[in-house]
């Protein structure tokens, strides 16, 4: 089986293939409700909540504009440190808010105090943060984030991107006080692309109903009438239903602290490699991401020749994202990737650099 060290898509396991090779159920039937229920009802456990989690039909940048639509009528300051945070302020722009930038430079993280600062200049209906920056690898404080905008604006909604961290690293959406956690299928949670998941609690709930223009796609209040009565307003991807519903049973059968501690060991594995050669890991110290580590490619290794290099082997890491192109690499080790794994593939890279 080939391995992909790219931050999503990531290797699917055959297993869950089988899962959503079944027969197609019509997405109104009582058998696909049961399904679908009972796969939304362990993504709560997952994400740490009591309340709900929607179930999208659409990547993750669509439930970036989930929470836009419906959490802000006007006001929002964008946590930028990265090209994923930057694109949640793309899209406020899009949508017609007035979305300010609280901006620091990539690889670093925003600081509480810093989100502090700005709160106090003037009040947000929401703020938005990218827990883990797949650009940069660079984890946010998230946790004490929340804290800092609870201690000076409390009204003010925390809204969360945790696209390639979430199952792969610990979130506590209720315990940290997010009201609003998305996340997509194809990372830590180790399914194919097209599902995100939204983690929503009850003033989430409550600020929408005040919201003009959500739309109806993205409506919260219309996933939230369908929820309780079946599944989704709109088609399911019923048989991405199955594979989570399958995958989630996987996942809490290795135990969420096993698998946590899995992704940090494997990601402390390659930096300590990079380290040792000479390469550094872009991300401040402080705040290395545990399931996608970028590396400054200091040997200025050929990213493309390298990759041909591995995929000879079976194996494919990323090149930098954007402007960092060339100037880092990235080797994510999310969902069903094992030290095993990364060990052959550094060994790999260690043979192509000889």
């Amino acid at each position: 089986m080939s391995r992909m060290f790219v931050p999503g898509p990531v290797d699917v396991a055959p297993e869950v293939f089988a899962a959503m090779s079944q027969p197609v159920l019509p997405h109104r039937s009582k058998e696909y409700e049961a399904i679908y229920q009972r796969a939304a009802k362990k993504c709560e456990d997952l994400f740490y909540t009591k309340y709900r989690v929607f179930i999208g039909t659409h990547s993750g940048s669509g439930m970036q504009e989930t929470g836009i639509r419906n959490l802000v009528q006007k006001d929002v300051l964008c946590c930028v440190n990265g090209a994923f945070s930057a694109r949640w302020y793309d899209i406020a722009i899009g949508n017609g808010k007035q979305a300010d930038k609280l901006e620091v430079a990539w690889g670093k993280a925003i600081e509480p105090d810093q989100l502090r600062d700005a709160l106090k200049k003037k009040h947000y209906e929401a703020v938005t943060i990218v827990h883990n920056e797949t650009s940069t690898g660079c984890e946010s404080p998230v946790k004490d984030l929340c804290a800092a905008v609870r201690e000076v604006s409390p009204d003010t909604l925390v809204m969360v991107d945790a696209v390639s961290s979430l199952a792969g690293t610990k979130i506590e959406m209720d315990a940290w006080g997010i009201d609003f956690l998305l996340t997509s299928s194809q990372k830590c949670i180790a399914l194919p692309p097209g599902l995100s998941l939204a983690g929503t609690n009850d003033r989430a709930m409550e600020k929408a109903k005040t919201v003009e223009n959500r739309g109806w796609y993205f409506d919260l209040l219309i996933m939230e009438e369908y929820r309780i009565k079946n599944s989704t307003a709109m088609t399911s991807a019923v048989t991405l239903v199955y594979g989570l519903d399958f995958q989630l049973d996987h996942i809490f059968a290795e135990g969420l602290d096993k698998r946590f501690a899995r992704h940090a060991a494997m990601s402390k594995r390659v930096y300590d490699w990079s380290l040792e050669r000479g390469m550094e890991p872009f991300a401040d110290a402080k705040y290395l991401s545990k399931t996608v580590a970028t590396i400054k490619n200091t040997r200025e290794l050929d990213i493309s020749k390298l990759n041909a290099f591995l995929l000879e082997r079976d194996m494919r890491i990323a090149n930098g994202y954007g402007s960092l192109k060339n100037k880092t690499f990235r080797i994510a080790t999310m969902g069903e990737t094992h030290m095993e794994d990364v060990e052959k593939l550094l060994a790999n890279i260690d043979d192509f650099m000889k």
